[in-house]
């Protein structure tokens, strides 16, 4: 543990988890919005909105994660030109958060639709018949009870994201994995003790995310 009783290692060590919480946090809000829209869209009468949100979650459920950050870099940015910032750091977050928020998307979209498939017919039924639109109904009376419906599912898709926001690092940015990368190659000798703090840090945090999220899940569960 010499390595990290040097400040600027430390610093590293911190900046590197900063950068992942910052992924999780933004591609997790990215991914909720955006995954709700896309369920709405499946459970839409409308043929053209179901069509895509199927496209959509078809396409890029099944697109290796590695592929659509490459996309946002040297597609968006190197080819394009589409720049979200000056800095390059900031750019490229921003990038990875693009490419994290659309494909957990599809994952949060699924899980929010199997929510959806639990509410009884007959609320939405009685909704139509008292003169609520498609709108009204999703928004008033299907998501309240189908994201309580989800919540430890979602959990797990936040804790796959957070370790997924790692990729990002293959655009440059300098987040977990390549901050273990340097400090590795500057202490080749404590390999085994880095490894074990940056692995340690993410069970610490992940695992007792995902009892929380399925306590809440038991407290917050529609009795039917």
């Amino acid at each position: 543990m010499d390595v990290f009783s040097d400040p600027a290692n430390r610093d590293v060590y911190i900046t590197g988890f900063l950068w992942i919480l910052k992924l999780t946090l933004a591609g997790g809000a990215g991914a909720l919005i955006l995954g709700v829209l896309l369920a709405a869209m499946r459970v839409s009468p409308v043929p053209v909105l179901r069509g895509f949100g199927t496209a959509w979650v078809n396409i890029f459920r099944n697109t290796p994660l590695t592929l659509i950050i490459f996309f946002c870099y040297f597609g968006l940015f190197s080819t394009l030109g589409f720049s979200i910032a000056d800095d390059i750091d900031l750019n490229n977050f921003w990038l990875g958060v693009v490419g994290l928020s659309v494909y957990t998307a599809a994952f949060v979209c699924e899980a929010i639709r199997s929510g959806i498939n639990t509410v009884p017919p007959g609320q939405a039924e009685a909704a139509r018949a008292i003169g609520m639109s498609f709108r009204q109904t999703l928004t008033m009376i299907v998501l309240p009870q189908a994201g309580r419906a989800v919540i430890a599912p979602l959990g797990s898709i936040l804790i796959a994201l957070c370790k997924n926001s790692t990729i990002v690092g293959t655009i440059g940015l300098m987040e977990s994995s390549n901050a273990m990368k340097d400090l590795i190659n500057a202490n080749g000798n404590a390999v085994i003790a880095i490894f074990l703090v940056f692995a340690g840090t993410f069970a610490v945090v992940l695992i007792p995310t995902g009892y929380a999220f399925g306590w809440l899940a038991g407290r917050l569960a529609v009795k039917r």
